[in-house]
C-alpha cells in the first residue's frame, strides 16, 4: 500500500489538498461514526474502489483504494453501487490499508449499480434488523452484532459496558462464530448419516453459505479460516496438527494479504485461536466429568483465549478489568444459541418474517441475558481499574495470565497440588539441611568459651 500511495493515481490529488470531483464503487456497508456531543447529523463511513477522479481539469483513471467519510445522505449506499461525488482527498494515519481518505462535501449520486454479493448479504441483514425490531433495545441491538456483526442498532450505553467487561469481540464475526456454524453443519451431516468426506463437504458448503450471508469482508475471512482451525482442535484434540494447521494459515492469510500483519484485529484472532488450540482442550480435561462437556468448553475456551489475548488488549488499552474472565465465561455459554438460532433467523426473515419469529425470540432472549451480564459487571465497583502501560505493562499482565492458568489447575486439581506442594517442600528442607551441614562442616567444630 505505501506504493500505492506515493505513485498511485491519487497521490498527486492528495498532496495538492484541493477539492476533486471522482466516482466510485462503493465495496462495503456503511458504517455510523458518532460524533461525540452530537445526537443528530453524524457522518459515515464506508470503503470504496477508485473509478475516475477530475482535480484542476484533469481526469485520472486507475484502481486504489478509499475510504470515504460523508454525511447522511451516504447511510443508504449499498456495496455495488457505483456513485459520484465532490469533496478533498486526505492521507491516512500509518497502518491503515486504504490509499486515501476522502472526506466528501456532496451526497452521492448514483451513476450505475454492478452485481455484487456484499451488496445481498447487505439487504438480507437489514431485513435481519427490521425483523427484529419486536425485541427490547438492548436484545435488538446486540443479537444482530452478535450474529453477522452488524452494530447499527446497538445502544450506545451497552456498547460502552461491553467495552468495559471487555465483551466487545461477541459484536464482530469471530472464529467462535465460524467455529459453531461449521460444528452446527457437522452435526446435522452426522444426524444425516453422510459419509465423513460427504460431511466436510457439507459443512464447507455451509460455512461459504455463512460468510457470503454477513459478507465476505477480509475480516470475516480471517475469522472462517481461524474458526476451522479452532474447531479442529477441540474436535481432534491434536494440539500439534492443529498448531500446524495454525501456522500454515496464518501464513497463507499474510501470503494473500501482507497488510494483516499490522492489524490488531488479526493478532487477537490467532492469539485467541492459539489459545484454543493449546489451552482450552487441556483446561476441558481438568474439569470433573459431571460436568456436560458442552459447559466445560464453554468455560474453557473463553479462558483460553482471554490468558492469551490479555497482554496484546492491555498494550493497547493500559486497563485491567476484573470481571472481563467471568463475564465473557457467562457469556460464552449463551453465544452458542444466539449463533445458531439467529444464523437460522437471517434467511427466513428475509422470505418468512412470520416463521423467523421463533428462532428469533430463542437468540433475542439469550442475546438479552449477555446483555444484561454486561450492564451487570459493567456497574460492579472496580470495574475498569488502571494498568501499568507499556512493555511494563504487558509484562505483569503476561505474569498474571500464567499465575492465572496456575491457579485454575490447582482449584481443579487439590489432591495433586497438595501432594506437589509437599513434594517440594520436602526437597527444600533437604537441600537446605544439606547446605546447612556443608557449611557446619567447613568450619569445624565450635569452641565454647
Amino acid at each position: 500500500m505505501a506504493n500505492t500511495r506515493e505513485e498511485g493515481p491519487l497521490a498527486e490529488a492528495v498532496a495538492e489538498g484541493g477539492g476533486v470531483l471522482i466516482q466510485v464503487l462503493i465495496t462495503g456497508a456503511p458504517t455510523e461514526v458518532r460524533v461525540p456531543g452530537q445526537s443528530s447529523g453524524n457522518r459515515w463511513s464506508v470503503t470504496a474502489t477508485l473509478v475516475e477522479v477530475t482535480s484542476k481539469g484533469s481526469v485520472i483513471r486507475g484502481s486504489a483504494d478509499l475510504m470515504v467519510m460523508g454525511g447522511n445522505g451516504w447511510q443508504g449506499v449499498r456495496p455495488g453501487q457505483r456513485v459520484r461525488t465532490s469533496g478533498t482527498l486526505k492521507g491516512v494515519r500509518e497502518g491503515q490499508t486504504q490509499a486515501a481518505l476522502l472526506s466528501a462535501s456532496s451526497a452521492p449520486v448514483h451513476v450505475a449499480s454492478t452485481l455484487d454479493l456484499r451488496q445481498s448479504s447487505a439487504d438480507v441483514r437489514r431485513h435481519f434488523i427490521a425483523a427484529s425490531n419486536w425485541l427490547p433495545p438492548d436484545p435488538a441491538g446486540l443479537m444482530p452484532g452478535m450474529v453477522t456483526g452488524d452494530t447499527s442498532a446497538l445502544p450506545e450505553s451497552l456498547e460502552a459496558d461491553m467495552k468495559t467487561t471487555g465483551m466487545t469481540h461477541l459484536t464482530a464475526v469471530s472464529g467462535a462464530n465460524c467455529s459453531l456454524v461449521l460444528g452446527g453443519f457437522i452435526l446435522l451431516a452426522r444426524c444425516l448419516r453422510l459419509t465423513r468426506p460427504a460431511a466436510g463437504v457439507f459443512a464447507a458448503c455451509g460455512l461459504v453459505a455463512f460468510v457470503v450471508m454477513v459478507g465476505p469482508d477480509p475480516s470475516v475471512l480471517r475469522a472462517a479460516v481461524m474458526g476451522t482451525v479452532g474447531l479442529a482442535a477441540l474436535i481432534g484434540g491434536l494440539r500439534g496438527r492443529s498448531l500446524t494447521f495454525l501456522c500454515l494459515a496464518t501464513i497463507v492469510l499474510l501470503l494473500l494479504d501482507p497488510s494483516m500483519a499490522a492489524n490488531v484485529g488479526f493478532m487477537l484472532s490467532v492469539l485467541a485461536t492459539l489459545g484454543i488450540v493449546l489451552l482450552a482442550t487441556r483446561v476441558a480435561s481438568w474439569i470433573p466429568v459431571w460436568v456436560p462437556r458442552w459447559l466445560a468448553a464453554g468455560v474453557a475456551v473463553p479462558l483460553s483465549a482471554q490468558l492469551l489475548c490479555g497482554p496484546v488488549i492491555v498494550a493497547l488499552q493500559p486497563q485491567f478489568t476484573p470481571y472481563a474472565l467471568i463475564a465473557n465465561v457467562v457469556a460464552g455459554i449463551l453465544v452458542a444459541p444466539v449463533t445458531i438460532f439467529g444464523t437460522l433467523a437471517v434467511p427466513l426473515s428475509a422470505g418468512l418474517p412470520w416463521l423467523a419469529s421463533v428462532p428469533i425470540a430463542i437468540a433475542g432472549t439469550c442475546a438479552g441475558v449477555v446483555a444484561g451480564v454486561a450492564r451487570f459487571f459493567a456497574h460492579l465497583p472496580g470495574a475498569a481499574l488502571p494498568w501499568t502501560d507499556g512493555p511494563a505493562g504487558v509484562v505483569s499482565m503476561l505474569a498474571f495470565s500464567m499465575m492465572t492458568f496456575l491457579v485454575v489447575w490447582i482449584a481443579l486439581h487439590p489432591t495433586q497440588a497438595m501432594a506437589r506442594i509437599v513434594a517440594l517442600h520436602d526437597a527444600l528442607v533437604m537441600l537446605l539441611d544439606l547446605w546447612l551441614g556443608k557449611r557446619s562442616g567447613g568450619r569445624g567444630p565450635s569452641k565454647e568459651t
